[in-house]
């Protein structure tokens, strides 16, 4: 038997597609939009970036912001009764 591979991106055929109008580039203002410190937040994946993508687990998790790290936020996650911090770039965040 061949072991199966277990990637990042395993089980995730569902929740990394995209609508069918949805479908191609994601508008620029997303990569462009700026956070403060303290602002909550919520994880919407974008499966059409790569780089800066969260863990699947993470998708439709709402956080604060804890700091700015390069491009990307750190954000604060509460998974269970464990406060997670996430590293993860603009495109995959939304104002709550």
């Amino acid at each position: 038997m061949v072991r199966r591979s277990r990637g990042i991106r395993s089980k995730t055929r569902q929740m990394l597609k995209r609508k069918p109008r949805e479908r191609g580039m994601s508008p620029i203002t997303r990569a462009l939009q700026e956070f403060e410190k303290g602002e909550k937040v919520s994880i919407v994946v974008d499966p059409s970036v790569h780089k800066g993508m969260p863990h699947r687990r993470f998708q439709g998790k709402t956080g604060d912001i804890e700091d700015r790290r390069g491009d990307a936020y750190v954000v604060k996650v509460k998974v269970g009764n464990a406060m997670k911090s996430v590293i993860v770039r603009p495109e995959h965040l939304r104002k709550v």
